[in-house]
């Protein structure tokens, strides 16, 4: 589909409206009790205007039950409509983006289709949800308000319509990446994709957060660190107090440019055109406090720490030229599969489980060993039967003579890992 085309937009059947008491709740459960098939769930967050990442709007469609868009903050509890919702499937575009806000309010689902997910296995260039619509259902979705702060009361009326649209057209959208799955051969390949995301749990919190503080690496010593640390956890505390998005409270530039100038005073800290931000004045006793602890502190942190994953493959070439090895050839075999299947290749096998399995190989590297590794490291059957063969074809290559294998081979993608 074009840019160039003009689409028809894509409209409600209904107008949109706030579910916010029990007994419109009570009216919408009863409503989508009486529709048929999967229902279309979506949820929206304040990410970046509130502290936490809850859904703010909960949006759930069905044929024949309508579209409906619920508070959640207006309700104890949502245990109604949980219970209807584990009846049958759910359809969510990038299902992992809502699924542990949806969780937090007792909303899990049984079954469910990824319209995202199913457009990366079919092969779709591009898969956000405005450009799958056009390219599939041939209707224009507006995504003007996807960054909007849904913590909003009232909800202006043009986010209502955004958001009912999000959710309306998704069984539509889902039938139809169905069909061009099953005509690519890759529906049962979908089909575990999306039992796999039945499990899904986010990636626990970072041992220290405070390490992503945007342009950190200007930081030169130890000392810098320290303060930008507790600069970073005094802004956090502010931000769960006031439920606001952190960086609406100091931007990181501003932690960083203090952490650099290390000023001596109160004033000199005030006096810094570089530390902005709307509570940089407001809250300026906390933040200097927070400046004496990190330059009193004999706890300093180290410039670099190393992460608990495997480092990146491109440093394994001298100290580890076997691993380097078998990750070259696998990464080619790897590669093969996913132009053949036209599936991306992080979705072919995910990057982390193939670094390892090169890493630290199993003793028997056959085919069955290869698949035994990859099956133990959570990969999914259809992802064993694609690459165990492949792979082992390729660490054969690789072990043979690993020296000479890199000096011949082509790096297959590898230095971008």
């Amino acid at each position: 589909m074009t840019d160039e085309v003009e689409l028809p937009p894509a409209t409600l059947a209904e107008e949109p409206f706030i579910v916010d008491t029990v007994d419109a709740l009570e009216a919408t459960i009863a409503r989508l009790t009486s529709g048929h098939g999967p229902f279309g769930v979506d949820a929206e967050r304040a990410s970046g205007f509130r502290y936490s990442n809850r859904a703010y709007l909960i949006q759930v469609s069905r044929r024949g039950g309508g579209t409906h868009l619920i508070d959640p903050t207006a309700f104890e509890n949502l245990d109604g409509l949980g219970v209807l919702l584990s009846t049958d499937e759910w359809i969510l575009h990038a299902a992992t983006q809502d699924l542990a806000c949806l969780a937090e309010v007792g909303l899990v689902p049984s079954a469910l289709f990824d319209t995202e997910l199913g457009s990366r296995l079919a092969g779709l260039p591009r898969v956000g949800l405005g450009t799958v619509v056009a390219e599939l259902l041939g209707l224009h979705l507006a995504k003007e308000h996807s960054a909007a702060d849904w913590s909003t009361r009232p909800l202006p009326h043009e986010w209502l319509v955004y958001a009912a649209l999000d959710v309306e057209l998704l069984q539509d959208l889902r039938d139809a990446l169905e069909a061009r799955l099953i005509e690519n051969g890759k529906l049962e390949i979908a089909k575990q994709e999306f039992d796999n995301l039945l499990t899904w749990q986010p990636a626990p919190p970072r041992a220290d957060p405070w390490r992503r503080l945007s342009q950190i690496q200007t930081l030169t010593t130890p000392r810098h660190l320290a303060v930008a640390r507790e600069l970073w956890l005094e802004r956090d505390a502010i931000a769960r107090e006031l439920d606001m998005g952190p960086g609406r409270v100091i931007p990181d530039h501003a932690i960083v440019a203090a952490a650099r100038a290390l000023p001596t005073s109160k004033g000199q800290l005030a006096g810094l055109s570089t530390f902005t931000g709307r509570l940089s004045r407001k809250q300026l006793d906390r933040w200097w406090a927070a400046i004496e602890r990190g330059t009193a502190t004999d706890d300093l942190p180290p410039m670099r720490v190393r992460g608990g994953g495997l480092s990146t493959p491109r440093n394994w070439k001298e100290r580890h030229p076997d691993a380097y090895a078998r990750f070259v050839a696998s990464r080619q075999e790897v590669l093969a599969v996913s132009e053949e299947l036209v599936v991306p290749v992080e979705n072919v096998l995910t990057p982390e489980i193939l670094r390892r399995l090169c890493w630290e190989p199993p003793a028997d590297t056959t085919a069955v060993g290869i698949a035994g590794a990859l099956t133990h490291a959570g990969a999914r059957k259809w992802q064993v039967d694609a690459t165990s063969a492949r792979i082992a074809s390729g660490f054969a290559r690789a072990e043979a003579n690993p020296e000479e294998f890199l000096a011949t081979a082509a790096p297959g993608g590898s230095e971008a890992e």
